[in-house]
């Protein structure tokens, strides 16, 4: 078991893992992905992803996603949440629950808050919703009181394409202008818009400009693909707004710094995009 968190210790936050089962290419979905994003061989086990990063000294926010349009394989909650207890020097522990599924939904979020979930995943193209749905307001209005972030993802999914009719998923759903109106309804909700934003990255860059309470995570990408408008207010306006994310096991870490490097982005704006606009999201100062 790992020592407390140690901020000022550590050379980042990613702010984007996913808890992955080891499942193999029986999986469509799983596969899919697989060669989409091409076999990056990191541990999928718990422990080892928590070594992975502590030899890194890095810490992550870490979660599993809570859907059954895929069928692959969901890592429960409460074991991210035990992985998290075990190793308090590396893992944020985030929580993910369909939030279609109504009372249940709430009944299970509520009782991962108690359990210690720093936050929750929301995957609206694999849960098969739109974000400024009104059904889902009451999760919204729950994790709203508790103060906790909401990290919803955006954009193009890695998940499902290329499969016969892209896997069901549906890309719409991750039109980042569905969670502005999201963020108008709950202005105390931190807001986390995961991924650069393809194809529509500009409505991304506005909401998070416009919306003092909605982040950017650059996970999901090699930084070497991002659209120059982002790199641009990536160092300027948004550089409070911005988070280190890879998308682990899909992207890792060493991959997404190394091609961070070359972006021209100034000194003094690298450590706030790494490390320290997380540390203020996330009240680890």
């Amino acid at each position: 078991m790992g020592s407390a968190l140690d901020v000022d210790a550590l050379t980042a936050i990613d702010v984007h893992v996913h808890a992955h089962a080891a499942e193999g290419e029986s999986n469509a979905a799983t596969g899919a992905a697989r060669r989409y994003f091409g076999d990056t061989g990191v541990p999928l086990e718990l422990g080892g992803v928590a070594a992975h990063y502590r030899e890194r000294n890095m810490a992550c926010a870490v979660f599993t996603v809570d859907e059954r349009l895929t069928g692959r394989t969901a890592v429960p909650n409460d074991d991210v949440l035990a992985a998290a207890a075990a190793n308090p020097d590396v893992f944020i522990a985030f929580a993910s629950v369909d939030p279609t599924r109504g009372p249940a939904a709430l009944d299970e979020a509520a009782r991962l808050i108690r359990a210690g979930a720093r936050g929750f995943k929301l995957h609206p193209p694999l849960q098969q919703f739109e974000p400024n749905d009104p059904r889902i307001y009451p999760f919204y209005e729950l994790v709203q009181a508790a103060r906790l972030p909401v990290i919803f993802h955006t954009g193009h999914s890695g998940i499902g394409t290329g499969m016969r009719g892209g896997g069901g998923v549906r890309l719409r759903y991750g039109n980042p202008m569905l969670i502005d109106d999201v963020a108008v309804d709950f202005p105390d909700l931190p807001i986390v818009m995961a991924h650069p934003s393809f194809p529509w990255q500009d409505e991304a860059i506005s909401v998070c400009l416009h919306k003092p309470q909605v982040y950017i995570d650059l996970s999901g990408w090699s930084p070497k693909y991002f659209s120059p408008t982002l790199v641009r207010y990536a160092d300027t306006q948004l550089r409070e707004k911005v988070l280190f994310g890879s998308d682990y096991p899909m992207i890792t870490p060493d991959r997404w710094l190394r091609d961070f490097a070359a972006l021209p982005i100034r000194d003094e704006v690298r450590p706030l995009i790494l490390k320290e606009n997380a540390a203020r999201l996330l009240g680890l100062r």
